[in-house]
């Protein structure tokens, strides 16, 4: 791999296929790649690679991108298009981002700070697979660090934090009975009309958290219900996500919503706790600064979930900041544009050397 040309060392990236449980190929050319360098100490786990500066600095700063993609959709090889864009799969999320701290860490051979370098896998499936997660439980001590930078993609630009998740389902019961004497029987899915009127009221909510303004959401992601086209239903379901904002904590966010829906059964399926910005910290003031100077806008708060959650759960401040429109993530038509990532290389060398 060409580590001098970041462009095309993004186009490369692209080119090697790593669909979420196939990161191995790509996981062993950065693994062997990092390994030629004096300067870095290269660890592994699974497909997860992680390369580290022990110069004895005061501080120490990471920075981690996933190295898996969602499946290929005959947009692998990808392309350099005349536009100026990175055309193909991962281009945005988060190949390009991956391809700026690669570069970075043949680079920067003595930085004023030490580095972390984390590229791992299984982030675009089920949380239990996720290689970030599985370094804090295993290897703690690799992640070790004062501050934490994700490469997921935001325009260039800092997103501070993110938002919680919450999946939660409302149950509802009825007593079966023969469609043609309906009265004999209570409806379970006419009873979940309630619950959808509170979801169809409900207004987004803006909560302003450390500076960063986020918004909140509440909205039916599935319903069912019913045994046969000729029965009254005796039990209905409705499953609702709620992305809270990160100054409620999960009982919280818990507490707010079961309280908007008394009367039905209430289970908790999945639950994610969110992120504070972190954006009072010296370091990301900074940063903010010299992506300003590069035509950066402000930073915004982070309304998805992110791994940058997965660092507070370490009480390392953290933020997400990446080449690629995130609204492009897992398109089949993403494309990156290649100015972007070459800024982004050069706001963050200067950072951080």
């Amino acid at each position: 791999m060409d580590f001098d040309d970041v462009v095309q060392l993004a186009a490369d990236l692209v080119g090697i296929p790593s669909v979420s449980g196939g990161e191995g190929a790509l996981a062993d050319l950065i693994e062997a790649e990092l390994s030629r360098f004096d300067h870095l100490r290269v660890l592994r786990d699974g497909d997860a690679v992680v390369a580290r500066t022990d110069l004895g600095r005061p501080s120490r700063i990471l920075l981690a991108g996933h190295i898996d993609t969602v499946p290929v959709a005959g947009n692998v090889p990808g392309e350099l298009r005349e536009d100026g864009t990175l055309w193909g799969r991962g281009s945005v999320d988060m190949k390009a981002g991956d391809a700026v701290f690669l570069h970075l860490a043949a680079r920067l051979s003595h930085p004023r700070t030490d580095l972390t370098w984390v590229f791992y896998d299984h982030e675009e499936v089920e949380a239990s697979l996720n290689g970030l997660g599985r370094l804090a439980s295993r290897h703690p001590d690799w992640l070790e660090a004062d501050l934490a930078v994700l490469g997921e993609p935001t325009d260039g630009g800092i997103e501070g934090g993110c938002n919680g998740t919450m999946r939660f389902s409302l149950t509802a019961r009825g007593v079966a009975a023969h469609s043609a004497r309906p009265w004999m029987g209570e409806n379970a899915i006419h009873a979940l009309l309630p619950a959808l009127e509170t979801l169809a009221a409900w207004q987004p909510q803006t909560r302003a958290v450390d500076g960063l303004d986020y918004t909140e959401s509440l909205l039916a992601v599935a319903i069912g219900g019913g045994r046969a086209g000729n029965s009254v239903p005796d039990e209905a379901r409705l499953v609702v996500n709620f992305r809270f904002a990160p100054d409620r904590s999960p009982d919280e966010a818990e507490a707010y919503v079961r309280s908007l829906f008394p009367g039905y059964e209430f289970d908790v399926q999945d639950m994610a706790p969110g992120a504070r910005p972190g954006m009072d910290h010296a370091e990301f003031a900074r940063l903010a600064r010299l992506l300003a100077e590069e035509g950066a806008g402000e930073p915004t708060a982070k309304l998805g979930w992110t791994d940058v959650a997965r660092f507070a759960d370490l009480s390392i401040p953290a933020i997400n900041c990446g080449p690629g429109d995130p609204l492009l993530a897992h398109r089949d038509d993403e494309a990156c544009p290649t100015e972007q990532i070459a800024r982004l290389a050069r706001v963050f060398e200067r950072w951080l050397r």
